[in-house]
């Protein structure tokens, strides 16, 4: 116990710490993530397909499975310090808390405005579009934490900012809408009357609620209409991955520090980003045969594309505007039910999480929402944070994991990623403490409806 006494409950990294380069996990990988395809040739894509919709840099990145470290620009650095190097975190008073034998660390991303992690790859995005002369970006959010991340990184640099937000949240989260204008965005709830696949959404699914699906395939439409401007996203991709293994690398030198080494490693799962990002350095020692882990990806039951989904090629939007991924999915026609985990609603996962998981080097498992509010509950009583609902269901599979060790008297290490705070949230912690929550759990009935969408592919 002395020794452990030498653990602050705060790690942090100095400023000369920081990750100066990201890490492309796709480099440790022997089997890399399926290609992208183009729907009109089924074809995989190539940096003339992407170059109309990304910025350019950003496509390279994309399309790089090979090259394992990506240097970080200088500005990017120096934004950066704005908010980074963000806090280790040792929870002694949840251990306490639960009385078990498990250490518990989780790495904090919520100490900035956005209130998120997204702001790593925000700044990272726009940084290459201001670098290529565009006049502005255009993209979805879905409980809104990208699109305030995205309104920042633009307002910095000086560059327009179009966001589609899917409506259940525009509705539910009215001041992170607010905060966006307040950094200048245009926000628009999705599906919209603005755009011509909006429009036959809406006529498809009159009185629909939206999906990230929905505003994907509007902020491409509208990038796409006008001069001067990119389509930019905050999950799935494999460049936001990329952006985000600064979590990663910092949760690692931090540990490293102390001498630290965790056996199991937890985070949320919506599009992949911030899962992707804090495992990226501990998948690449297991996959280079260094050290092994257990790795955990936490999904809502409402969506349940890793537990539930089927793996294979899939629109990465509703309106079918999209190159195809090789994904664990729901199908692209899949509309989940507006859940509070606003941020967890993508029908599809990150394509380097997918081969992942079907490799069988990672876990998943799902939550209901009511249970992933009693665990922040809990977590902010002891811990002094109100978490995020999607941050919430790391928790939630944290302390089920810790509970686990008090039975078996293991003294495990667990780290999980607190991807951001929960203070616009607060509509759904009223209706958790009012008793009027609902779960949802969708029948395979549900499913097969999103299934019956998925392209007949091969590859």
């Amino acid at each position: 116990m002395n020794n452990e006494k030498k653990i602050p409950y705060k790690i942090y990294l100095e400023e000369n710490e920081m990750p100066t380069q990201y890490y492309n996990v796709r480099a440790d990988m022997k089997k890399k993530p399926a290609p992208m395809l183009n729907p009109a040739t089924l074809q995989p894509v190539t940096e003339a397909d992407l170059t109309p919709v990304f910025c350019e840099e950003l496509v390279k990145q994309e399309l790089d499975n090979d090259t394992p470290y990506f240097d970080i620009p200088q500005e990017i650095q120096d934004f950066y310090k704005m908010y980074r190097p963000s806090p280790l975190v040792r929870a002694y008073c949840l251990e306490e808390k639960l009385q078990t034998p498990a250490k518990i660390y989780y790495k904090f991303e919520g100490n900035n405005t956005s209130g998120s992690h997204k702001l790593n790859s925000a700044i990272t995005q726009a940084y290459y579009a201001k670098k290529q002369g565009l006049k502005g970006v255009t993209t979805e959010t879905g409980a809104g934490q990208w699109g305030t991340a995205l309104s920042m990184a633009c307002a910095y640099l000086g560059l327009d900012c179009n966001v589609y937000m899917v409506k259940v949240s525009y509705e539910q989260k009215p001041f992170r809408r607010e905060v966006m204008r307040t950094y200048g965005a245009n926000v628009t709830a999705s599906p919209s009357n603005t755009t011509e696949i909006g429009k036959k959404i809406l006529a498809e699914h009159p009185g629909t609620t939206g999906s990230l699906g929905c505003a994907i395939s509007e902020a491409v439409e509208a990038a796409l209409s006008k001069d001067g401007y990119r389509y930019v996203l905050g999950s799935v991709l494999s460049q936001v991955v990329l952006h985000q293994s600064v979590i990663g690398l910092e949760a690692k030198a931090a540990m490293d520090k102390y001498g630290i080494s965790p056996d199991i490693i937890i985070g949320c799962a919506g599009g992949g980003s911030n899962l992707g990002g804090l495992i990226s350095p501990f998948m690449g020692e297991k996959l280079r045969g260094e050290k092994d882990y257990r790795f955990i990806a936490v999904e809502p039951a409402s969506c349940p594309s890793l537990t539930r989904g089927k793996y294979a090629y899939d629109f990465c939007d509703t309106g079918k505007v999209t190159p195809m991924a090789k994904m664990y999915t729901l199908g692209s026609g899949f509309i989940p039910s507006p859940n509070h985990a606003g941020g967890l609603r993508y029908h599809g996962m990150s394509p380097i999480l997918s081969e992942l998981y079907d490799q069988g080097m990672m876990e998943a498992r799902s939550y209901e929402q009511t249970e992933v509010f009693k665990a922040a509950s809990d977590f902010a009583r002891v811990e002094g944070i109100l978490p995020a609902p999607e941050s919430s269901h790391a928790i939630k599979a944290a302390i089920d994991e810790a509970l686990h060790c008090k039975e078996t008297g293991e003294e495990k290490t667990i780290l999980f990623g607190l991807t951001g705070t929960g203070y616009f949230d607060l509509k759904a912690y009223e209706q958790f403490n009012d008793g009027t929550m609902n779960d949802y759990v969708p029948t395979d009935e549900d499913l097969q409806i999103g299934f019956d969408s998925l392209p007949s592919v091969e590859w």
